[in-house]
């Protein structure tokens, strides 16, 4: 069901679990059912489905949307900057409201639970603009990793590469995700994040992407992401 894209992955478990989807006639209610993706007839709701190409792109996110589908609040989404793409295709994991740069989006289910499961560890690296006392202690607590509502973020690239207006600029490569992760991690140190940028993800960068602006993938970017393989964690 997430490859024809009628939903995500969680939701098509269910959709098949409630006796919703045929295949060649009959009823399928176990989500992991193998089936011929090319010859097979898939009903939802007696309704016909297809497979849909697959889709992969690249986004700038400016500072000020939200990197979901919908949002409650009818805040501007991300899927407002990709309004002339007609499949439907979600993020690959979200940025924070106040962090722009790269995000990534597809409609290959697969894909997208690999790059956001935590035994991958994807290396993710971000411009960060830090003002505050940050100091070679600090920071070296920072990369060997801090505790934050005691959990211990895991060990992280950090560089310092200069300065602007917003404070220390430094280049931060990390392996997980936790929500307002880098944030907190400043905070714990005495520091405030000013300005976040991602401009990396499992080795697919950003560029020189305007922001708001989005492109396909290439072939060559495609199979970095499919060839994607698990890391031993520190």
């Amino acid at each position: 069901m997430s490859l024809c894209g009628i939903s995500s992955r969680r939701n098509a478990e269910k959709i098949i679990e409630d006796g919703r989807v045929m295949v060649d006639g009959i009823k399928i209610t176990f989500p992991g059912t193998k089936i011929d993706e090319t010859n097979s007839k898939i009903l939802l709701d007696n309704k016909r489905t297809k497979f849909e190409k697959k889709i992969y792109i690249m986004l700038n996110k400016p500072v000020g949307y939200i990197s979901t589908v919908r949002d409650e609040k009818n805040r501007p989404t991300i899927m407002n900057l990709t309004s002339e793409i007609k499949t439907r295709i979600y993020p690959i994991g979200r940025l924070d409201c106040t962090t722009e740069g790269l995000i990534l989006m597809t409609n290959d289910g697969e894909i997208t639970n690999k790059l956001t499961h935590p035994r991958y560890s994807i290396e993710k690296t971000y411009i960060a603009e830090v003002s505050g006392n940050l100091n070679p202690i600090a920071l070296t607590k920072l990369r060997k990793g801090i505790v934050i509502n005691n959990y211990k973020t895991k060990s992280a690239k950090i560089n310092i590469i200069g300065n602007s207006k917003y404070g220390i600029k430094l280049e931060i490569t990390l392996r997980e995700g936790k929500k307002h992760q880098i944030k907190d991690m400043f905070e714990m140190v005495n520091c405030k994040l000013n300005k976040l940028k991602r401009i990396s993800e499992s080795e697919i960068f950003l560029g020189n992407l305007p922001i708001g602006k989005w492109r396909k993938l290439n072939d060559s970017e495609i199979s970095k992401l499919k060839a994607t393989k698990r890391k031993n964690d520190d």
